[in-house]
């Protein structure tokens, strides 16, 4: 353990956020430092965006096996190892986050692994923390740091409602549904968001009964309604049984299994399966870090901060879900940069704008956007010109078997500003960056008509999309 205690900037967590804004730092220069309370690379790695990525993979492989004959092949008495699928998808997070700690090493970013918490102007407490993983040696004992620049990227965690918190066994939160002793045969998922839906999406694809409550009036809520629609039709359509517009009001819990008391259609229906994932959105961890100490404001369970990441306290920043939607681990590591180059006063440095940030949903089918839906944009006063491509048009995407998609571009009518895309289908996630980049670059309707699109891609429909949008698409 170092005996260094003055730096010019220590990062509190090092998830997507904070290990990012260390690297940055590290590379302007500076003398950095880094305090996290549990593992290095926070949520997204350890038990949110790659675990689940890593799981779904594997529902992925099972539903294709299972679906053999399409493709000319057969294959008899399929079956899987469930304890191993957990396995591997835990190992891809043990691999990526020692792959952190040598970018620590590499950047020469200290790092205090023990609870972190602000005493006041320029001062960082840093105590052992019950929460580190077997083997990883903390801070044995409590000692205080000291930074121009503090930076807080603690994170969030599963929100959880009176009467509905897990218990380990019957009711889950994403934790738990990451690591289950055995696979359940039948699954409520309440939510419908990226968490809930993607859960549901892995355990329906790995064979269980799964069943989605959702108390808004359509699933994924945030997306464009058109592209909501379509992805229900297709979740419905592979067997999972979607209802929204619910309320669950009671739990009753068995030996092996759990009734849940839902409202709907003006009365209360009742819905047993072997468990239940509460995917009810995240909160932010704001708590225990001292800030009664200091100036820094929060509202809502949300850090208060300016364009460029600083707090009401003068040399304290928040970055990633602590500072407020959207809660995503690239908005989290843009941050961390933005903040950094701010501090260092980085020539051309400028805020985020947060309506170009992509949002990404990987069930299946996969679900992607980037700017205002289409009823946002009406609500703001614009002028529209919409268009829209499937799939079943698209020679690559009926070679892959992947027939069902839409591809929907949302343009000013007067300007030719990209004002928002929304995407559904086979590998979507991948594609919506090209939207994203065009989008930050200010680019017309025009520019995008003019590039030129490698034939046969997925992504031709991103082009035929924009035509279509001006009645112009060649094959639809």
């Amino acid at each position: 353990m170092t005996t260094e205690t003055a730096f010019d900037v220590v990062v509190i967590g090092a998830g997507p956020g904070g290990y990012v804004a260390a690297i940055r730092a590290a590379q302007l220069g500076m003398k950095v430092a880094v305090v996290e309370a549990n593992h290095l690379g926070g949520i997204c790695l350890n038990w949110g965006c790659i675990p689940t990525k890593a799981l779904l993979r594997s529902s992925e492989i099972n539903h294709l096996l299972h679906n053999l004959d399409q493709y000319g092949f057969k294959a008899e008495n399929i079956t899987f190892d469930f304890k191993k699928i957990i396995e591997r998808s835990r190992g891809v997070s043990r691999q990526l986050s020692s792959g952190i700690g040598h970018l620590m090493k590499k950047n020469k970013v200290t790092v205090f692994m023990g609870l972190g918490k602000l005493l006041g102007k320029g001062k960082i407490e840093v105590s052992p923390s019950k929460w580190l993983p077997e083997g990883v040696k903390g801070v044995e004992k409590t000692e205080t740091l000291s930074a121009k620049h503090i930076i807080i990227a603690t994170g969030a965690r599963a929100r959880q409602l009176p009467g509905f918190e897990p218990d380990g066994k019957l009711v889950w939160t994403y934790r738990e549904a990451m690591v289950p002793a055995e696979m359940p045969k039948s699954l409520i998922v309440v939510g419908s968001g990226a968490i809930g839906i993607e859960f549901a999406s892995f355990y329906k694809n790995m064979g269980a009964d799964v069943t989605v409550l959702e108390v808004a009036d359509r699933i994924m809520p945030v997306e464009d309604e058109e592209i909501s629609a379509f992805a229900r039709k297709q979740l419905e359509k592979s067997g999972m049984k979607i209802h929204t517009g619910v309320k669950v009001t009671k739990l009753d819990k068995g030996a092996n299994n759990v009734t849940a008391h839902v409202e709907m259609n003006g009365k209360v229906e009742k819905v047993t399966a072997d468990r239940i994932i509460m995917a009810v959105g995240i909160v932010a961890n704001t708590e225990g870090l001292g800030l009664e100490n200091t100036k820094v404001k929060v509202e809502k369970g949300i850090i208060q901060v300016n364009d460029y990441l600083q707090t009401a306290e003068p040399g304290v920043y928040a970055i990633g879900d602590v500072a407020g939607s959207p809660m995503l681990a690239h908005k989290a590591s843009h941050e961390g940069v933005i903040c950094i180059e701010k501090i260092a006063n980085v020539p051309g440095v400028h805020p985020m704008k947060k309506e170009n940030i992509p949002g990404c949903t990987y069930c299946t089918p996969q679900v992607a956007s980037v700017g205002l839906t289409e009823k946002a944009a009406k609500e703001k006063g614009y002028t529209l010109k919409v268009g829209k491509f499937p799939f079943i048009g698209n020679g690559k995407a009926i070679a892959l078997g992947e027939p069902e998609g839409l591809v929907k571009t949302i343009f000013d009518a007067k300007t030719g500003e990209l004002l928002g895309a929304h995407m559904v289908g086979a590998e979507v996630t991948e594609l919506i960056q090209g939207y994203v980049i065009g989008k930050t670059n200010e680019l017309t309707e025009a520019e995008f008509m003019h590039t030129v699109f490698a034939h046969p891609t997925l992504s031709e429909m991103m082009h035929e999309s924009v035509l279509s949008a001006y009645n112009r698409a060649i094959h639809f």
